[in-house]
């Protein structure tokens, strides 16, 4: 009995003490690419006359993430900060003027963590927040010198969105700060006010599943402690305060164009157990510029009874409309904002303008699902944007408001994933009074795209005329290099800012003279890890057995031999099509620059393998019904990569692991359950049991009652039986994305466990659904590369699936 006893107890030590190993790293040389320095981010000025550098910390270390924090309605709090939770933060910035070819250094103390840099309107002056034990402050910093001071007597609250934002003259701003006097946060009661308590009146009321949702009381309490703030309109030279109004739970504010009303969005009570806040009791007021009420645009319950897909009723997408003092135009719904409703109209457009006392105007019926306004340069002119939800069809229309059916014209028609005949997005600028429009020179707007082709894609900037809608490329990026347009320098539109690199040059922001195509380097950015030189890629195209183009790019190691045969590492994301033909369109570039950080699997390349990256997994058919044959398409599209990879003579087809994060985790579960093609896979945070996500998941429109069979088809949970090949299965255990709950992955591998499969469950501490402390990043990328070394490239051969 007491050996049995012993032998038990080192047992139950053998599994604790492999429980709570620690943290592993990579190889040296995958840890020294993750240290190296990330490149700043940048943001232009609103006058084009400077950029503003920001100094990034991209990996934190896990101290950071394990500080206490609040998983309340929907978001993350830190109490201490009364701030949203920060992975990751900025450590400093600094200020290039164009003209000059000066750098400013924004001075402030060091070892500071601050986030949310703004420029004023005028390019003169940056705002932005540091964090700090007492709370969160608000800073102002001049430009053209680098001083930067902090504004007394006021703290900022970012708990349910942006903290601030700049008025029209340059010198104050309109803030969200703490409630003054507000007392001590609320405490957990020992003893519970009653049971939870939910019920339902027969009405059907379909929700996705949400995390971090409120459960009692307590959390309620808590909710509306750290999330309520007070607007404060404070002046950044004297630091004089004033409050607009009374404090709130305020979601929003849109400050009119002249500045003397506002439109503010709050939740309220009842508060729900169900949704996120966004979808709590909420109304939406007019403000004038005192705080005073004026009119109250919505008053909504809570919104937990919207269809699927479908929208709330009554006023939505409430702003104001450009270049007018203060002019309201919204959107309401014809068809119960039920997509499935049959209606001549889905939506209309109405407006109304200061004081706000006469009915509403209505502007125009839509047929199609409203999707978005663009506001052009010259007042009344506007891009209306609709959505067909049968084809997934996109379609933008120009208006001028004065004229609605004689200036009607369509300016983009169609498919949403067209990539090829895409022109790009409207090129925005910031006017004077601080709005927002499209860069416009009498009929011609300017449009930055993609520049999607066959051959990958080539960046461009292209000017359109309105009323013709003739269009002339005025800038591409040339033939093996990608460079990005950035934004219009100066006052006219000879110059670009540009982001330039190519497979061997570092990404560095270019100033070109659209005139004679002459540049001048902005910045010099080094190459952060050296020992990525040599490294090969190329864009890889072949064809699935049903006909439908597939693509991704290969990646080689620095000393690849021709003829030689690696063992490969396929990357995978399934995207959904409504046709073959935009299905197959090659969708990214094989010019940029190779470097790579996070958990990306282009690091197996360090370690001897080949990489298909981002190998396309469409899944094509009717948006109603596509997941019927889902399975039989993610098997199809992953054979026909490794034939092609086999046929080019780079990989051994018996060496094949085979990877993916959330949807592509679950895609890889899925390949691994009714394929032989693989020797094992990584699926990283992952949802593998659909019917823990009854109403529907990624673009699947029908629930669960209404697919049974294809919701049990797919699920790899329900298969997990036929999982034999081995498979490392990752989770956040703090991850909050719908959907896939860490209880996804635990159930998986327990599965597999029951049925004598190979598998090993890695759930990282304080981790979301993407991973970012430096700890978790260099583990994961240690158990990968760990797992791919065992069971594919160090394993004698096992049978080919083909």
């Amino acid at each position: 009995m007491k050996n049995i006893v012993i032998a038990t107890f080192c047992l139950f030590l053998s599994v604790a003490t492999f429980a709570q190993s620690g943290y592993k790293l990579p190889p040296k040389e995958i840890v020294d690419i993750i240290d190296a320095p990330a490149t700043p981010a940048v943001r232009v000025s609103p006058t084009k006359e400077a950029m503003l550098y920001i100094n990034i910390s991209t990996n934190p270390d896990i101290e950071i993430l394990a500080q206490p924090i609040l998983r309340i309605g929907g978001i993350r709090i830190n109490p201490v900060q009364n701030s949203r939770q920060r992975t990751s933060q900025a450590n400093g910035m600094s200020v290039q003027w164009l003209a000059e070819n000066k750098s400013v250094t924004i001075n402030i103390p060091a070892g500071s963590k601050i986030g949310s840099p703004a420029w004023s309107n005028d390019g003169k002056k940056i705002a932005f927040t540091r964090d700090t034990d007492l709370g969160v402050e608000l800073w102002v910093a001049d430009a053209k010198t680098g001083a930067a001071k902090k504004i007394a007597n006021v703290l900022l609250n970012d708990v349910l969105g942006n903290p601030m934002q700049w008025m029209a003259d340059n010198n104050s701003l309109m803030v969200r700060a703490l409630v003054a006097n507000r007392g001590k946060a609320p405490v957990a009661p020992l003893r519970p006010d009653g049971p939870v308590i939910d019920e339902t009146d027969g009405v059907a009321a379909a929700v996705r599943t949400f995390q971090d949702l409120l459960k009692n009381q307590h959390d309620e309490n808590l909710f509306e402690y750290f999330g309520k703030s007070q607007l404060v309109l404070v002046n950044s030279t004297n630091g004089t305060l004033k409050n607009i109004g009374t404090a709130a739970l305020i979601t929003g504010v849109n400050i009119s164009p002249d500045e003397n009303y506002m439109i503010v969005s709050q939740v309220k009570r009842p508060f729900s157990y169900l949704v996120t806040y966004t979808s709590f009791s909420q109304s939406t007021q007019i403000w004038d510029k005192s705080g005073r009420v004026i009119k109250t645009m919505t008053d909504m319950p809570v919104l937990d009874n919207v269809p699927i897909q479908g929208v709330v009723t009554g006023p939505r997408s409430i702003t104001w409309q450009a270049l007018h003092p203060a002019k309201l135009i919204w959107v309401e719904a014809l068809d119960g904002g039920d997509p499935l409703a049959k209606a001549e109209n889905r939506d209309k457009i109405l407006t109304l303008s200061a004081p706000f006392n006469a009915n509403a105007t209505e502007v125009m019926k839509l047929k199609h699902r409203f999707g978005g306004f663009d506001w052009l340069a010259n007042v009344d002119e506007i891009f209306i944007s609709e959505f067909e939800r049968e084809r997934r069809w996109r379609y933008t229309t120009y208006f001028n408001l004065k004229d609605i059916n004689g200036s009607k014209k369509v300016v983009f028609d169609l498919s949403t994933n067209d990539v090829y005949n895409n022109p790009g997005t409207p090129v925005y600028e910031t006017n004077a009074r601080g709005e927002s429009v499209i860069a416009q020179d009498g009929d011609w707007i300017y449009l930055s795209g993609r520049g999607a082709s066959p051959q990958g894609d080539f960046p461009e900037v292209n000017a359109m005329n309105i009323k013709t809608l003739e269009k002339k490329t005025i800038f591409k990026s040339k033939e093996n290099t990608f460079e990005q347009f950035v934004a219009f320098a100066g006052t006219d539109r000879t110059n670009v800012i540009t982001q330039y690199q190519s497979k061997t040059e570092v990404p560095n922001y270019h100033l070109v003279k659209l005139t004679d195509n002459s540049r001048k380097a902005l910045t010099n950015f080094k190459d952060p890890a050296p020992q990525l030189t040599g490294i090969s890629k190329q864009l890889v195209k072949y064809n699935r057995p049903d006909g439908v183009p597939l693509s991704g790019t290969l990646y080689l190691p620095a000393n690849y031999k021709q003829g030689d045969k690696l063992p490969v590492f396929i990357w995978a994301y399934p995207l959904e099509y409504s046709d073959a033909s935009t299905a197959g369109q090659v969708r990214g570039s094989d010019n940029t620059f190779t470097f790579f950080r996070g958990t990306s699997p282009l690091f197996f390349v360090t370690q001897g393998y080949a990489v298909l990256m981002d190998a396309t997994m469409p899944i094509v058919g009717n948006p109603e019904t596509m997941n019927d044959t889902f399975v039989e398409q993610i098997v199809a599209s992953g054979r026909a990569a490794i034939d092609k990879l086999d046929e080019m003579g780079v990989i051994d087809r018996n060496k094949v692991i085979v990877g993916g994060h959330s949807y592509g985790a679950f895609m890889t579960a899925s390949l691994l359950a009714h394929s032989n093609d693989y020797a094992a896979g990584i699926a990283r945070s992952g949802a593998y049991n659909r019917t823990l996500t009854p109403f529907g998941f990624q673009g699947e429109r029908r629930s669960f009652w209404d697919a049974k069979d294809m919701y049990l088809r797919v699920s790899p949970f329900t298969h997990a039986n036929k999982i034999k090949k081995p498979i490392l299965i990752t989770h956040g255990e703090a991850d909050n994305n719908s959907g896939t709950f860490p209880i996804q992955s635990e159930r998986l591998f327990q599965a597999i466990k029951g049925n004598g499969g190979t598998a090993r469950l890695v759930m990282l501490p304080h981790e979301s659904h993407g991973y970012v402390a430096r700890e978790s990043v260099l583990h994961i990328l240690a158990e990968m590369i760990e797992w791919a070394d065992k069971h594919v490239k160090n394993k004698g051969t096992t049978a080919s699936g083909k």
